[in-house]
């Protein structure tokens, strides 16, 4: 059959190479697995019209005086099976809008009929698409990174042909590197290449641009095998910079001088001072130091002759090498040029955000800047959502606690209270159990104070006191939204604890926090906010008082004997502690020699029933209400503690201080 002449439309994509001499409707020739080759003719067809031409910016892909297919010929029965691979004319922007498992179609590594089953085996096992692939046998590692390439637009990297240049590794620490799962491959011109094992992790590039001050970060892929060999032979020939290193770097250089209380200042020489690299290189390092010790909080405070850097991990403070004091304002002016603050405002009080992403992981550093008689006094605040695990059974509680609140918190109305002082882990409470309710059938709304963490199906409402959002404000607009469950922040004052009632007796599961000593104490607390007794007996269900104690280093753990005074700090003697274990941690590089690694809560839980009601609405005093709690099997917090130091979690320090209030 003779091939048909070309008419005025061309039925074929434009530019496509004819398929040699196969007669119209012959066996399509066999599919290119590699992107950039010839696509098959009837297949995705770019908009054939009567005057052909490539796109704009497209270099066809073998140009033909002749269209590609014959006129009239009728595209193949099942064009999903013969779908090729995209040509170099697709944009990133096409590629990144495809999933993986039609990429997988397209470079002819699956059949649609078995990405159906893929699809169907990774959501049963809850794994990912590439992952199941594999498994099944059907792709390698190899063409496993091939496809994620295609799919996101990235380059992949040789890794055996291409060494990390020096430049690269001078700019990216060692740290950071780690810290953002990143491998510093080439810098130029103030254009930093890096290679990454997930292409996740490609947004990493705007941190790395803002932070280093750069003009471009491109990105490029490869297996997370060869970037960690790659890795360890790239950096274990250098030494890294320390934050001691920077900070001798700043004294040598003396660039700025100054000291005591805060001269006037103009915006260029803020921005210069800002900008300067070791200023740059010195906060890179302390946020990727609170970021990698699981840091809350870190503290930039100015004095008349010195400038104090500290940060807060596992509820203590710790004091880092105080960098010079004529840097004030420059480590100021770059914090608040990295929070799009204002560097000519310094006396005012300003609050801001640094949004990084870490690893894959979104990172959020709340700011607020203090004006101070010798400076502006920072503190940000880390709020790393992996640093935090927001399920009931992974934050610490009991079992002895953690099943009986689990069954008071679904039930389908009443008030659940948290309480504690500041930093008890209350918020983090509430977010577990609202994540362990957290279903299609339910809906959760959330007022908070602010926001700490966006959680996927919940409705979360910010406070803002400056427009008269407020807490009671909030919660009325909230029972018109048709909720089963709520979450107030913390209940302040009588207007809002009255609003909380109103909704429990309607049906709603009220969550919110009260800031008291124990769990006896809160009701006393309600009670002098103005709320009647028979209300709190009608809503109220449970109350949860808990504490933060540091744990002890597994790594470094050793069993002691206490001494009479420490067993007298617990109220005990030396007959009622025969035979129990306790520890306590020696100090080791893994716990920067504290002896302590993390956190973990003590918890007072009351279950109101019937005999509690009756205690609470004949107006009982806060000691004879704990009595009655405890006969009911209440666990006091100074009895959680003791339960804690004899399975070696903690030690008799962190429990003599966060329960002495509860010691009698």
């Amino acid at each position: 059959m003779k091939p048909v002449a070309p008419g005025p439309k061309p039925a074929a994509p434009q530019g496509v190479k004819p398929p040699g001499t196969a007669a119209p409707g012959a066996p399509a020739a066999p599919r290119p697995t590699q992107p950039g080759q010839a696509a098959q003719p009837g297949v995705k067809p770019v908009a054939p019209g009567p005057k052909p031409a490539a796109p704009q910016g497209v270099k066809p892909v073998a140009p033909g005086p002749k269209p590609a297919a014959p006129q009239g010929v009728k595209p193949a029965a099942k064009p999903a099976q013969t779908v090729l691979a995209p040509t170099k004319a697709e944009t990133v922007a096409e590629r990144g809008k495809r999933k993986l498992g039609q990429v997988l179609i397209d470079l002819g590594f699956i059949d649609e009929d078995q990405l159906w089953e893929l699809l169907e085996e990774a959501k049963q096992q809850g794994k990912q698409i590439g992952q199941a692939v594999v498994d099944r046998g059907l792709i390698n590692s190899e063409q496993l990174l091939q496809a994620l390439s295609e799919q996101h637009g990235l380059k992949l990297a040789n890794l055996s042909e291409t060494k990390p240049t020096p430049e690269a590794m001078a700019i990216v620490p060692e740290t950071m590197a780690n810290i953002y799962k990143i491998l510093p491959l080439a810098f130029k011109d103030r254009v930093l290449t890096i290679v990454v094992s997930d292409p996740a992790n490609a947004t990493a590039a705007d941190d790395l641009r803002n932070l280093l001050s750069l003009n471009e970060v491109q990105v490029q892929l490869a297996s997370p095998e060869a970037m960690q060999e790659a890795q360890a032979k790239a950096y274990n020939t250098t030494k890294e910079e320390s934050v001691i290193d920077v900070i001798k770097e700043l004294e040598t250089s003396g660039q700025w001088q100054g000291g005591g209380r805060e001269a006037s200042i103009d915006l260029e020489s803020a921005l210069e001072m800002a900008d300067s690299a070791p200023v740059r290189k010195l906060i890179n390092m302390i946020f990727l130091m609170g970021i990698r010790d699981r840091a809350s909080d870190i503290h930039f405070e100015p004095f008349e002759e010195e400038y104090r850097v500290r940060m807060k991990a596992d509820g203590v403070l710790y004091e880092l090498v105080p960098p010079p004091r004529q840097y004030a304002t420059a480590i100021s002016s770059r914090i608040k040029v990295m929070s799009n603050l204002d560097i000519t405002e310094r006396r005012l009080p300003q609050d801001g955000r640094i949004e990084l992403n870490v690893g894959g992981n979104q990172v959020d550093m709340r700011v607020s800047v203090l004006p101070t008689l010798f400076g502006e006094s920072i503190v940000i605040r880390i709020l790393d959502r992996t640093a935090v695990k927001l399920e009931l059974d992974k934050i610490g509680m009991a079992p002895e606690i953690l099943e009986p609140f689990k069954e008071v918190i679904e039930k389908p109305n009443g008030i659940i209270l948290v309480t504690g002082p500041t930093g008890s882990g209350k918020t983090t409470t509430l977010y577990s159990a609202l994540s362990y309710l957290n279903r299609v059938e339910d809906k959760i709304i959330t007022t908070e104070d602010p926001v700490e963490y966006e959680i996927e199906g919940l409705v979360q409402c910010p406070i803002n006191h400056e427009i008269g959002l407020t807490f009671a404000s909030a919660l009325r607009a909230i029972l018109r939204q048709d909720p089963d469950r709520i979450l107030v922040g913390e209940i302040r004052d009588l207007e809002t604890a009255q609003i909380a009632v109103q909704a429990s007796l309607t049906g709603h599961t009220v969550f919110s926090t009260l800031h008291t000593n124990d769990a006896p104490s809160t009701i006393t607390r309600m009670r002098d906010m103005g709320l009647e007794p028979f209300l709190i007996t009608a809503t109220v269900e449970a109350v949860l008082a808990q504490r933060l104690v540091r744990t002890i280093c597994q790594n470094c753990r050793e069993e002691f004997r206490p001494s009479a005074e420490m067993l007298i700090e617990l109220n005990l003697t030396p007959e009622q502690v025969e035979g129990k274990p306790f520890f306590f941690g020696k100090g080791c590089d893994k716990c920067n020699n504290t002896g302590y690694k993390g956190r973990m809560g003590l918890h007072e839980l009351i279950i109101v029933d019937d005999d509690i009601r009756d205690a609470i609405s004949g107006s009982l005093s806060t000691d004879d209400l704990r009595a009655v709690c405890e006969k009911k099997g209440m666990i006091s917090l100074r009895e959680s503690g003791m339960r804690a130091i004899h399975r070696g979690k903690t030690t008799i320090d962190e429990v003599v201080r966060e329960t002495v209030l509860e010691s009698n």
